[in-house]
């Protein structure tokens, strides 16, 4: 089966002769990273579209921000369309319920000062270094020149691209449960009903259900998943893999689906950009919109994903209760769906050698063990992670209605932002051992500094 191999085969390069600075590290373009990182080798994804900079041309900075502005762009249906004619908004947050009817014209509050203008920005990077060695430096140049580097603002816009009444709205969430998918999907679900929207389907069992005849679509309402929250898990169900992109976009023309959100990862999110791409390819107005989901918080530019918290929380109480040693499960070179490495249970060796220790003895004993895994993956959001998962899940339908696609939404900075998805899947985001994060956890845990 085509795993959307085209979109999560391994890819990535830095432009020959680049000389990007940063206290040792390049800085605002892909990185080669370790390959036995297993997002590495699954992104295909190029984002890198720079030149060398010549840090001698005295206008190298404005050329910078030039090309930062062009990678940041995101991209818009009045790409393909350029026709295409937008309509007052037909969100208001002064509707309490889903509006009803739109015969007589789409209703519009003038008065109302709660849209973001599509000029709007947020920054990127808040800290001006003044040297390259300090602590956490980020540098383009060996100067640790500031250059302004804008990202687009998040939100409600005045004018939108869709009629709520044409829009068929679906929501897929794909790879492993995380804390938070539920509040997500229930966000995304009334946003879109506010906007007008009656037609909106769950896709069960990730980017499998676009092709297994035996899943069929699930209708979604507020009624649906006004207390979907409460509950752990995906109410859609998750899986890892999928059909070919093409046959993805097969399936959406024939079910009418003009609006796609995509709940997931890494690999994931190139899924997304490669169904955005084959849509884009076959003139299709459809919109696609991630919303990154890691328990990993590995993805880039964001200040965190949805789930971390919660995972963190959660994970604490399993390993506060237990000493786990890798080093005694024999290794195997087993991938699942997604090429990640399948490593070995230490919970199920534990369990059997205690058994056959008591067995040995004479002592009849009866061992229990519970994964921890899914209490950590399917367990509700915390508050923190429930506030996170709102306001995501309201701008990622904000997003699709003001005609982007090929976006992600995330927080930046405190401010939630769009970013276009091939800059935020480039390649793996890893901690630096040299970092002060890392010095921390070392204080902290008081564990030997071995790397």
């Amino acid at each position: 089966m085509d795993l959307l191999a085209a979109a999560i085969a391994p890819k990535l390069a830095v432009p020959a002769g680049n000389s990007h600075f940063s206290g040792g590290r390049l800085v605002g373009k892909p990185l080669l990273r370790p390959t036995s990182n297993r997002i590495s080798k699954k992104i295909r994804v190029h984002a890198d579209k720079t030149t060398p900079i010549d840090f001698g041309d005295p206008h190298w900075k404005s050329k910078f921000q030039t090309d930062f502005e062009a990678r940041f762009n995101i991209p818009h249906l009045t790409d393909v369309f350029h026709d295409a004619v937008p309509i007052p908004s037909t969100f208001c947050l002064k509707m309490r319920t889903p509006t009803k009817d739109f015969a007589d014209g789409y209703p519009s509050d003038e008065t109302w000062h709660g849209y973001i203008k599509n000029n709007d920005r947020v920054l990127l990077k808040v800290i001006n270094y003044s040297s390259p060695t300090s602590a956490g430096a980020e540098c383009i140049d060996p100067d640790c020149t500031w250059v302004e580097q804008w990202v687009h603002r998040a939100g409600p816009r005045e004018k939108i691209y869709f009629k709520p009444e044409e829009v068929k709205a679906a929501i897929v969430t794909c790879g492993g449960l995380c804390p938070g998918l539920n509040d997500v999907i229930r966000h995304i679900v009334i946003t879109l009903e506010i906007y007008g929207v009656k037609k909106i389907v769950g896709i069960p069992y990730g980017y499998r259900g676009f092709s297994d005849e035996d899943l069929s679509e699930m209708p979604l309402s507020r009624k649906v998943v006004q207390n979907v929250h409460l509950s752990g898990g995906s109410l859609l169900g998750v899986s890892r893999g999928g059909p070919s992109v093409s046959d993805i976009v097969d399936s959406m023309e024939e079910r009418g689906i003009n609006m796609l959100f995509v709940l997931g990862g890494n690999g994931t999110h190139a899924g997304a950009n490669a169904i955005h791409n084959e849509c884009h390819k076959r003139r299709l107005k459809v919109a696609v919109v991630g919303v990154p989901k890691t328990i990993d918080n590995d993805i880039l530019l964001m200040d965190k994903t949805f789930g971390f918290d919660t995972a963190v929380e959660a994970a604490q109480r399993a390993i506060n209760s237990a000493y786990i040693e890798e080093n005694f499960l024999q290794k195997s070179n087993a991938k699942d769906a997604s090429g990640n490495a399948v490593l070995g249970d230490i919970g199920v060796y534990l369990q059997q050698e205690i058994k056959k220790n008591f067995k040995d003895i004479g002592i009849s004993a009866d061992v229990k063990y519970i994964d921890p895994t899914y209490m950590i993956r399917a367990c509700c959001a915390n508050a923190s992670d429930g506030i996170l998962c709102t306001v995501l899940g309201q701008n990622a339908v904000h997003g699709a209605f003001a005609g982007y696609s090929g976006i992600t939404v995330g927080i930046c900075n405190t401010h939630y932002v769009y970013l276009p998805i091939p800059e935020v899947i480039s390649y793996p985001r890893v901690i630096d051992p040299n970092s002060r994060m890392w010095h921390r956890c070392l204080t902290s845990t008081g564990q030997p500094d071995f790397i």
